[in-house]
């Protein structure tokens, strides 16, 4: 979602203000993190070490909501992004890039049929990530291999070689959940419920589960991504709790690793497209006390602020992006130094703030 110049200058100089009001709003709201109607019937997305091509054929989406033009964001303080170094760790960003793929736009008033997304958008996420120097991106609202691959190799062109990748998603047919690793990809067993009931139908969760391992500086780390259902009202159920369904089968998904190997160290991540109150995020960190319980890195900016996600339309700021991770993990997060990136550019990049977990 994009911001005209008085919303966006609010958006960067007041947004304790507007996030003050953001939970009152919500129950009335739905996110541009999914525009789309979601469909069921879930595709075989997940991809082994594949080689992503130069480019695919790709499928017109419906037309998406118009948004206004862009507009330079002044500069605002920030954490500095370190170096990496063989000492400090793993870095893992986790974002949701904003419609990376190719759909019916609105850019600078004008509409455009089947359009990518804009080069200065484009640009803006490459910058961005670069500065910050990951090891690993888990990305949220990828198109198709295509376009994965295009964030790949703009990001090598930058001097960030990320050679792996991992390529993933669920029913829906025009968001999907991307891995891009400095260090190979293996994939586990994929989960074995993807699908669930509501008032006699059959849903599969929309974006999948994305689950992929790595071993980085002679330890292993396993992520599983997820981008919920949208707040987006459809006709066939009611989106809450398609969102608290969708986090029941992640959870599953948790459990069953955990029963498998108790001391997994799992990275949970994506955008859930709820607030961390919410009975969805609660469905997917489990209960405090017992031995799977996931703990939520608490994400700040240098102002002390938690929101990852600005909405526009209602002036609405929430953090909908996680990180979590199994108690196995815990003791190697740094929490002083992972943070929210606040670069001036994540204004023109996306809608939301990207996450920067560091792991000793």
């Amino acid at each position: 979602m994009r911001l005209g110049p008085f919303t966006r200058h609010l958006a960067l100089r007041a947004p304790g203000i507007a996030g003050a009001i953001c939970f009152a709003s919500l129950a009335l709201s739905a996110t541009s993190c999914g525009k789309k109607a979601e469909k069921t019937g879930t595709p075989e997305w997940d991809q082994a070490g594949v080689s992503l091509p130069a480019a695919v054929d790709v499928s017109k989406p419906p037309a998406a909501a118009a948004k206004p033009a862009r507009a330079t964001a002044p500069a605002s303080p920030r954490p500095p992004a370190a170096a990496a170094s063989a000492t400090e760790g793993l870095r893992f960003i986790a974002y949701n890039v904003e419609n990376w793929l190719t759909m019916d736009r609105f850019v600078n008033q004008k509409p455009l049929k089947s359009s990518p997304k804009p080069d200065s958008e484009k640009k803006a996420v490459i910058k961005l990530l670069v500065t910050n120097t990951p090891d690993l991106i888990g990305l949220c609202e990828i198109g198709e291999t295509k376009d994965l691959a295009e964030i790949q190799q703009s990001l090598k062109a930058a001097g960030l070689d990320l050679p792996h990748s991992h390529y993933s998603g669920g029913s829906d047919p025009v968001r999907h959940l991307g891995l891009l690793s400095r260090f190979p990809i293996t994939l586990p067993a994929k989960p074995a419920v993807i699908e669930y009931q509501m008032k006699g139908q059959t849903f599969a969760i929309n974006r999948g589960i994305l689950d992929a391992s790595v071993q980085a500086n002679g330890q292993a780390y396993r992520l599983l991504g997820v981008h919920l259902k949208s707040k987006r009202e459809i006709e066939e159920a009611d989106q809450e709790e398609m969102r608290i369904h969708e986090a029941r089968l992640l959870r599953r998904h948790v459990d069953a690793i955990l029963k498998t190997d108790a001391q997994a160290r799992l990275i949970v991540f994506g955008d859930f497209n709820d607030t961390r109150p919410s009975k969805a995020f609660k469905t997917v960190t489990g209960n405090y006390n017992d031995p799977g319980y996931l703990t939520a890195i608490p994400f700040k900016d240098s102002r002390g602020e938690a929101w990852t996600h600005y909405w526009e339309l209602h002036d609405i700021y929430s953090r909908f992006d996680f990180v979590a991770v199994t108690r196995a993990l815990k003791p190697e997060v740094d929490f002083r130094a992972s943070h929210i990136i606040e670069d001036p550019a994540w204004i023109d990049a996306s809608d939301h703030r990207p996450l920067l977990a560091i792991f000793k």
